[in-house]
């Protein structure tokens, strides 16, 4: 039934019968539903429901004023209210109140007319009823009206020091009055709704009074849930039940769907076919994981079917004309948009698989699947060109990293400036007070204070003197510090995106040699290929790592703990120290791959306005990950080390990933593995000696020099000749600065002479180390800027004596 009468922008209509929430939003941990009306419904200044319309008067006007001339306006306002509800019939004043049809949402200020002053009168007091317990109006009922101060006003009333107890804590939320004040107001206004106690205040009613606001829009944007905030005080307050989901998000966020769902979503119109496939799909999906299978649902019904039903509706079973067949292959290359289809073979190989999987499966079980054996349209011809588009894929691929490897720098280069910019301006603004003026690189800057004084962490901001450009340094130097770590951490780990969103502050360890030496590594949780595998960590990815600690230790004291939603599975992970993580809806929540994503979009976007080469060009997680092959690769190192980097199971996927100068490091590899084999006696296969197992241990100490660490494996000789200024493997030790500025000044004296004496091959020897020295230069000062980072790593017990 649609709603009638007049309403305000603030309440949109809907049909009764329209579907509350789609797509991946719709609760099936709880089930949304209104509590139970309780057995004594909350009464704590009595009950007016037949009272006379003066003694109301009178309660109102001593509950809700303080001076004789506020009490005289307080009962003129419900003297008019209540006159209003006198107009329709009914036995009790909630009776009336039904019968004047202001909950289907007609504002009460309506009855006024044009009377403003009236108008103000009737909404007030229609407030101070709904707090009094007077009547109960509906959502829409109690929406419709806008109140300011309705919070404190059903506070006053109730007396409930369990209510009380929320709101202290809604009032330590690190954030704005306004949202906090909208956390008790979505309490306050479903206790009141559902007249009920804070006690009697389910999950599953918050979560029915959250979806009811987002079908009427009255939680803001359209996609906005009301109690976002409300919701995890309640969890944390044990007031939820602990199998209860932390947040409105894991209630509402539709998880893993049945077969049966995943199919009937395409609504086919053939029965058996529909149920064949069902099947199908069951049995496969044991191992299959959730991602996979949703891919192959999508294939087989939405893409093969549902197309094959289109094309012949008349089709009973899986014995394809060739005419009908011939139909669907031409739509399938080509997507709805007109563009061609890139990927042909997912949809032909699924489709294969299928009919090939009923035909071996008819062998065994003929009374289960005979019947649906059929030839299979997709012949040897079809996929002729199989390893061609394979090819040209690869190449589109190797094109991308070509493209994106010559811009890395520039977008390396601009998160870690703008980052550092950002956090010295934080800086220096911390240093002042609101009002004062500061100087940071030179410029003249003014420390602002926000509009919301109450605020439990008042966000810092500053306003350039010479510009008059307000800037949002707390906010926008959080933003780059996490755009920066996102940035180089896929950069220097080769990461895929989901390993990087699952981080955790256990996946850094640590491993000590017997001279004390630490190794850092980088545990990488199972993905894709469902392996764990161990990173040894570079300096700057240590860097990277230690400054996302410091960050959350300064914040909060350690790595907080919490969820994160896995877009791929579906499902709600386990509280765990997650690395990369923000505070969203109230709670500390997982980054997403989506977030992810958007970091590093703009960044592209904002680098495309200085940078024309950056238009219309953007870098994905994957991106970083083919990049960091090509370099590892292509810089000498065995692409089967690479291979167990990544994390492939496979060698020839690394194969793949390597875009530059693929024939010479393919041609590389295998002169490789010839010499190690004819060199490498299968003797020397062993375990080694104690004398071997030192030498190895020496190595390391043996790498030391006088500007840092050389970080050439074990077994390899120098092969720069020892010119360690241009050598990539140089870590060079931050103490060593001032060696490296003397090392300039003579290299500047040297090319001084050569100049003089037209030495051409010296002075182009001079600029080649000039330039790389500068560069370690530059790369050193980076990681001096911080000191040393407490990790927190766990520490092994000493055992006690007895």
């Amino acid at each position: 039934m649609r709603l009638k009468g007049p309403t305000t922008n603030r309440v949109r209509r809907h049909d009764a019968e329209a579907p509350v929430l789609d797509g991946i939003y719709t609760p099936t941990a709880i089930l949304p539903a209104p509590p139970p009306p309780p057995s004594r419904p909350p009464r704590s200044l009595g009950d007016f429901s037949t009272a006379p319309a003066e003694d109301i008067v009178n309660v109102t006007a001593d509950h809700f004023s303080q001076s004789e001339a506020l009490k005289w306006k307080q009962r003129g306002s419900m003297r008019a209210f209540l006159g209003h509800l006198a107009t329709f019939p009914g036995d009790t004043w909630q009776e009336r109140w039904e019968a004047s049809g202001h909950d289907e949402g007609r504002p009460v200020g309506d009855a006024a007319g044009d009377s403003r002053i009236l108008r103000m009168k009737l909404n007030c007091a229609a407030g101070q009823a709904f707090a009094l317990r007077v009547v109960r109006p509906t959502l829409l009922g109690f929406r419709c009206n806008r109140f300011f101060h309705y919070s404190p006003w059903f506070r006053g009333v109730a007396q409930d020091p369990l209510l009380e107890e929320f709101c202290r804590r809604a009032d330590l939320l690190p954030m704005s009055q306004a949202r906090r004040t909208r956390a008790k107001f979505d309490v306050c206004c479903a206790l009141t709704i559902f007249g009920i106690d804070l006690k009697d205040l389910t999950p599953e009613a918050l979560l029915h009074y959250a979806v009811e606001s987002r079908r009427h829009e009255l939680a803001g944007e359209k996609t906005s849930f009301a109690g976002t905030l409300a919701w995890p005080i309640l969890h944390e307050m044990g007031h939820f039940p602990a199998s209860a989901p932390r947040s409105l998000r894991g209630a509402v966020t539709r998880g893993q769907v049945s077969v049966e769902e995943a199919v009937d979503r395409h609504e086919l119109h053939n029965g058996e076919v529909r149920d064949l496939l069902v099947e199908y799909i069951r049995r496969r999906s044991a191992g299959l994981d959730y991602s996979t299978l949703r891919q192959l649902t999508n294939l087989l019904v939405r893409t093969f079917w549902k197309q094959i039903e289109k094309i012949n509706p008349g089709q009973k079973d899986l014995k394809l004309s060739e005419e009908t067949f011939t139909q669907w292959k031409e739509w399938l290359m080509v997507l709805p948009d007109g563009k061609p289809r890139l990927d042909v073979d997912g949809p032909l190989m699924a489709v294969r698989a299928l009919y090939l999987d009923l035909q071996s499966w008819a062998a065994a079980e003929p009374e289960r699947w005979a019947k649906w054996v059929a030839p299979c349209p997709i012949r040897d011809a079809d996929l002729r060109w199989f390893q061609v588009r394979r090819r040209r894929l690869q190449e589109r691929m190797a094109n991308r990293t070509r493209d994106r490897q010559p811009l890395l720098p520039i977008l390396t280069q601009y998160v870690n400036d703008r980052w550092h910019r950002l956090r010295t301006l934080l800086d220096a603004a911390l240093e002042v007070e609101n009002g004062e003026e500061f100087t940071a690189e030179g410029v003249t800057w003014l420390r602002v204070s926000t509009k919301d004084q109450r605020h439990n962490r008042p966000p810092v901001r500053a306003v350039n003197r010479a510009t008059g450009e307000l800037v949002h340094l707390s906010r926008d130097e959080g933003y780059a510090f996490w755009r920066w770590a996102i940035v180089e951490t896929l950069r220097l780990a080769g990461l895929r995106a989901e390993e990087l969103a699952e981080l955790t502050h256990l996946s850094v360890r640590q491993y000590q040699r017997p001279n004390g030496e630490v190794v850092a590594l980088l545990v990488v949780t199972p993905s894709k290929s469902d392996r764990e595998r161990i990173i040894p960590m570079s300096t700057e990815l240590f860097h990277v790592i230690a400054q996302v600690i410091r960050r959350h230790r300064n914040e909060h004291g350690t790595v907080p703990v919490c969820v994160r939603y896995d877009s791929h599975e579906r499902v709600w992970s386990e509280p765990m120290p997650y690395l990369f993580q923000s505070f969203h809806g109230g709670t500390q929540r997982g980054m997403s791959g989506n977030t992810v994503w958007r970091l590093i979009g703009r960044a592209c976007d904002e680098l495309a306005l200085t940078h024309p080469q950056f238009k219309g060009v953007r870098f994905t997680p994957h991106d970083f990950r083919r990049l960091f092959a090509t370099e590892l690769v292509n810089n000498g190192l065995p692409i089967h080390i690479g291979a167990a980097l990544l994390g492939h199971l496979d060698i020839r996927t690394t194969r793949g990933y390597v875009a530059v100068f693929d024939e010479d490091v393919i041609s590389s590899y295998h002169q490789f593995l010839a010499r190690r084999r004819a060199e490498r006696p299968k003797e020397e296969y062993r375990d080694p000696t104690p004398e071997e197992w030192t030498d190895f241990q020496e190595h390391f100490d043996k790498r030391r020099i006088e500007l840092g660490s050389c970080g050439r494996p074990y077994g390899t000789p120098c092969a720069h000749e020892h010119a360690c200024i241009r050598c990539p493997m140089l870590s060079v030790n931050p103490k060593m600065l001032p060696r490296l500025d003397e090392i300039e000044e003579d290299l500047l004296a040297r090319r001084k002479r050569a100049v003089a004496e037209e030495w051409q091959g010296e002075i182009e020897g001079i600029d080649l180390t000039l330039n790389f020295l500068r560069s370690k230069r530059a790369q050193t000062s980076r990681f001096q800027r911080v000191g040393a980072v407490d990790l927190g790593l766990p520490h092994p017990r000493r055992s006690l004596s007895p």
